[in-house]
């Protein structure tokens, strides 16, 4: 009988190609074996390989030229007076506030990545032991090919704007020093356009490019079995609530993973 492969993968479609592990187990060996000579991809885990790459608030607004999301802003900016300390610094772009808002639990425009594909395994896995879901995911997306797809979007005059804006995807990290959890966890986010989830975003632009044989976003299906053991794993890394998150909350998660989760 033959050994069961590490990993399966489908054909390059439209700048996307999917690889199914037979376990988290062999994480570590793809890691190793098809990211470690790629230094710009940013890594985010699902804890149900059937979610979207999308943000919060587009699951709240589902109209991309709705008022409510600028309304929304302006909402947390006022709610959030006197409640950053005595001296907070001064914010003067929307991103940075969404990012603050990002941080404390708010409905915004961004997504969460880290540039540490393990944290985003930790993400993953952890949120796969709440959702019993089949699989879990990791995503792997290349800043270099961010770019390229933007350029492509901003030189072809027949893409329509939304809001007045090109329909790029925009990184955005945030020199506030306001969230710790951001530095521990190595992040930074994206925007993309309103109602557009990254996937299809990939999807539809890539057709186009010259470079449309290579690989834009990579997803990395993880099947849920043993995700308890994958997590004692990470924590013997170092990658767990205490470290990712520096706060009391997250200190409180550490403790109750190990009530949950023998001999973590």
């Amino acid at each position: 009988m033959g050994r069961t492969s590490r990993w399966t993968s489908t054909p390059l479609a439209k700048g996307i190609k999917v690889y199914t592990l037979s376990s988290w187990k062999y994480f570590s060996d793809f890691v190793n074996q098809e990211l470690l000579e790629y230094t710009t991809y940013v890594y985010r885990g699902h804890g149900n390989s059937k979610w979207k790459l999308e943000p919060t608030i587009d699951r709240l607004i589902k109209y991309p030229t709705s008022p409510r999301r600028e309304s929304h802003l302006e909402r947390f900016k006022f709610a959030t007076r006197g409640r950053r300390g005595s001296n907070p610094i001064k914010i003067e772009h929307e991103n940075d506030w969404w990012a603050l808002g990002q941080h404390h639990g708010l409905a915004t425009p961004l997504l969460d990545w880290t540039e540490s594909p393990f944290v985003a395994l930790f993400f993953g896995a952890n949120a796969a032991r709440k959702e019993k879901s089949d699989f879990y995911s990791v995503f792997a997306i290349a800043q270099s090919s961010i770019d390229k797809v933007n350029t492509y979007i901003c030189n072809n005059a027949a893409i329509p704007l939304i809001n007045n804006r090109k329909q790029t995807i925009k990184i955005v990290r945030p020199l506030s020093d306001e969230n710790m959890r951001l530095v521990s966890q190595r992040g930074l986010f994206t925007r993309g356009p309103n109602n557009v989830d990254v996937e299809s975003w990939v999807s539809k632009h890539t057709p186009a490019l010259t470079e449309g044989r290579n690989i834009h976003l990579l997803k990395i299906n993880i099947p849920n079995k043993d995700v308890d053991e994958c997590l004692r794993y990470l924590n013997r890394m170092n990658i767990n609530h205490l470290t990712l998150f520096p706060d009391v909350p997250g200190a409180s998660e550490f403790c109750n993973q190990h009530l949950t989760i023998s001999t973590y």
